[in-house]
């Protein structure tokens, strides 16, 4: 890289994590292009959260989404079993309203809106599939399969679970079932007794729902039911769904009911063992690319959005565009500890709740009735706090020794 001329980013995928990575790495006046196979830029249609920690993320480069306008943000929080009877009233919304960021669930769709307004006239190649990447002591070269080539100082993965670049870095791996399907669906829905802003869960045998307000009179549901990979249940039929759900709370029933089979998704739901190196040379992961998890802490979208401001922040130190390789090595190490823990802790609760038979059903609520709500209160705050930005004297140095810190 020649002094004086701007770094150049190229970063291979444009969901979530990726968008956020231009938007911020823009914001530290890193040039950025973005490369996505899909031939048009079209989230699917479900939802997320953008939690707490995201935000506050967000906000020390300036980056505003406007989630407010655009979602709900989690105003209750409880978990029930599958006849609607509470187990526990969860204190999420008091530890948001602790750490200063509200937790806003949102459409995918409005999301990537709000991300592609933050990338400013950062560049987003469409039809562009990654199938490899050459490094040397300049820089980085993608290959694509329609013969483009491109190239930058440094390259980002953020192609999600089965990334390119991290299988050109590491070579094939298994990943790990999580053992249950997971369907999705999103659609207006008003039902008596569902208040505003509330996300509700509930457990059954084997089997759990979700039921979120995201705002706009919309609803997205998701829902777990334990079973083999390949199994009708994996083809996603409303008729089946419905039947799953017979006898639960009236409005789990009802949701599914008001869905249209259009609507309905069913998606695998697993993970990969923790990934000790994210990266070598000019070249690093984020998001699912670096760290997939189980979606039961619904984080891995803000870690994404970690990832990729920590990311900014460390390529913004006065010494990290002396060293790229270096700078990304740093960054890696800063998000580690955190992303792992997350990774565990999502394997972990994501057993407990989908536990099936009636007396590990049993067993399962009432450990969770007897959970101290402080108790439960400093674990949310764990995840719904951002570790902050490096410090003045924990910069990139030249000596890898100098890289002890963790996040």
């Amino acid at each position: 890289m020649a002094p004086g001329c701007p770094v150049k980013a190229l970063v291979i995928g444009a969901g979530i994590g990726g968008l956020t990575c231009a938007a911020a790495l823009r914001r530290v006046g890193v040039d950025v292009e973005v490369y996505e196979r899909a031939t048009e830029l079209r989230a699917a249609g479900s939802a997320l959260a953008v939690m707490s920690n995201a935000a506050t993320a967000l906000a020390t480069l300036g980056i505003d989404l406007g989630l407010d306008k655009r979602g709900q943000a989690i105003e209750s929080y409880t978990v029930r079993d599958f006849r609607g009877r509470l187990i526990k009233d969860l204190p999420f919304k008091e530890v948001c309203d602790t750490v200063g960021a509200p937790s806003v669930c949102l459409s995918r769709p409005d999301l990537q809106e709000a991300l592609l307004e933050e990338t400013g006239d950062s560049p987003v190649r469409l039809g562009a599939t990654a199938t490899g990447f050459e490094s040397d002591g300049a820089g980085v070269t993608v290959r694509f399969a329609d013969g483009r080539c491109a190239r930058g100082d440094l390259l980002v993965g953020a192609d999600g679970f089965d990334s390119v670049v991290r299988r050109h870095l590491v070579g094939p791996e298994a990943s790990r079932d999580s053992g249950y399907v997971c369907w999705l669906g999103m659609v207006p829905f008003r039902y008596p007794h569902l208040t505003p802003g509330s996300v509700r869960h509930y457990w059954g045998s084997g089997q759990r729902f979700g039921l979120i307000d995201i705002g706009h009179g919309r609803y997205y549901w998701w829902g777990t039911k334990s079973t083999t990979a390949g199994s009708p249940d994996w083809d996603g039929a409303k008729d089946t769904i419905t039947k799953a759900y017979t006898g639960w709370a009236d409005e789990v029933q009802a949701v599914i009911e008001a869905t249209p089979q259009e609507a309905i998704r069913a998606v695998a739901s697993r993970d990969r063992p923790f990934l000790q190196r994210w990266g070598e040379g000019p070249v690093t992961l984020v998001g699912d690319a670096a760290h997939p998890m189980l979606t039961t802490l619904a984080q891995a979208a803000a870690m994404a959005m970690e990832d990729a401001v920590v990311l900014a922040h460390t390529l913004a130190e006065p010494a990290a565009r002396d060293d790229l390789a270096l700078a990304l090595r740093t960054y890696e190490e800063r998000r580690r500890k955190r992303t792992r823990a997350m990774v565990t802790e999502s394997r972990v609760l994501s057993d407990f709740e989908q536990a099936t038979g009636p007396v590990w059903g049993l067993i399962r609520d009432t450990c969770f009735r007897l959970v101290p709500r402080h108790v439960l209160a400093r674990r949310f705050a764990r995840a719904l706090t951002f570790p902050g930005s490096p410090d003045a004297g924990r910069r990139v140095k030249r000596r890898p020794s100098s890289l002890a810190r963790l996040w």
